[in-house]
Order: structure tokens, then sequence, then C-alpha cells
């Protein structure tokens, strides 16, 4: 082989390892033992890590890995006509490790899920009961939507903004799974209005073009929490 042809090769192989191994890299880190019950115990000392530490496998009980989280609707009696109920590694401490994790939305009549992403997991929802409009943004600004009735599922790609609203008169509920133990949670108007400290009126004023006294006033509905 030429001298100059070596770099080109080595190139194409490192390009070849890398597409090969983003995808083990996209989601949680797959375990090394059956598996790690969270300790939610050794938050209470000076290690953090990357998730929860695990328990003393003579400690693990069949209650690790049980929950009846999602048995009850959730409480919709709120401004925008929804509930999440989350089933994931703080609440189900058998899931630490697994890359897993489920949600319960109920919806009032014309309830609404707001925009909002999950920038550890992509998520498939399942109606049980209703039927909802859904649909994500991608990133070219182009939106995807379309109903879904009972039974039937959807897809919502990790970290792209979406959303889903109950188009009845009756209450509604879906299960939502995610590959993630920890999916996280970002809506969209808490972050721009709720958050703290503040993100600055002027950026935006300029960043949406309306009115300071529009933005303030939108602020006032999502007080900070912290």
């Amino acid at each position: 082989m030429a001298p100059h042809q070596f770099p080109a090769v080595l190139f194409a192989a490192l390009a070849v390892f890398l597409a090969l191994a983003v995808p083990s890299l996209a989601g949680d880190p797959d375990m090394l033992q059956d598996f790690c019950v969270a300790d939610y115990k050794s938050l209470k000392g000076p290690l953090r890590l990357n998730g929860y530490p695990c328990k003393k496998p003579e400690n693990v009980t069949a209650n690790d890995f049980f929950s009846n989280v999602l048995a009850a609707p959730g409480n919709t009696n709120n401004p925008v006509g929804s509930a999440v109920t989350a089933a994931n590694v703080e609440k189900v401490p058998g899931l630490n490790t697994l890359g897993v994790s489920m949600s319960r939305v109920d919806y009032a009549p014309w309830g609404v899920n707001p925009p909002h992403t999950h920038p550890r997991a992509t998520e498939i929802i399942f109606v049980l009961e209703g039927s909802l409009e859904v649909g994500f943004l991608t990133t070219a600004g182009k939106l995807l939507t379309r109903t879904v009735c009972k039974g039937e599922i959807f897809v919502f790609p990790r970290g792209l903004l979406h959303f889903q609203q109950n188009n009845g008169g009756a209450p509604a509920v879906a299960i939502s799974a995610f590959n993630s133990q920890l999916p996280g949670t970002q809506s969209a108007t808490v972050a721009l209005f709720g958050a703290s400290p503040q993100v600055p009126t002027d950026v935006l004023v300029r960043t949406l073009q309306i009115d300071g006294g529009v933005v303030e006033a939108i602020k006032a509905k999502f007080p900070t929490k912290y």
C-alpha cells in the first residue's frame, strides 16, 4: 500500500467504527449484572453517579420491581386539563440501569399535554381510552400530526418538541413507554417563562416579537420553582 493511501484507509475504518458505536451510545448504558436496584439512601452520602448506585443483592426484594403508581387516574383539574403520572427509576428502584420507563397520561375533555421534549428518550404512546390529536415538530420546523384512536400507537422521536390533545368531549387515557429509566421532561412554556433565574424579558420580546407587558403577563402564570 502506498504511504499516502494509509491515512485514507485509517480514516475510513474510523468512520465505520463510529457508525457502529453510535447506536450503542444512543440510550441508557447497558447493565453489567442481572440488575442494579436503586439504592436511594446512598444519595444522602457524598457519592454521586449518573443514575443510582446498586443495592446489595441480598437486600433486593420483589417489591423493588413492582409499583401500582399507574393504577389511579391523575388529577386533570388544572389549567391544561391533563395529568402525567410517571413510573420511572425515581418511583420503581428496580428500573435502575434497565433503560425503560412508563407514564400514564390522563386528559380531561379537550385537555392538552402541552408542547414538551424528552431529552433522553424516544416515546411511544398507546391510547387506552378516547382519541387524541398528537404531533411533533422536526428540526426543520415541519409539523407532523394526526389523530390517534383507542388501541392505536404513535411515536415521538427523542428530543423533538411534541404534544397531545384530547379531541373529544369525554376523558381520555394513554400509556407512554420510554427507552430510558429517566427520560426527563422539559416543557416549552415553563422553560421560557418559568425558569429560575428568569429568562430576561428583553430576550423573549425580541425572540417572540411581542410586547414586554405581554411577556410579563405570561411569566406571572408560571411561577418559578426555585
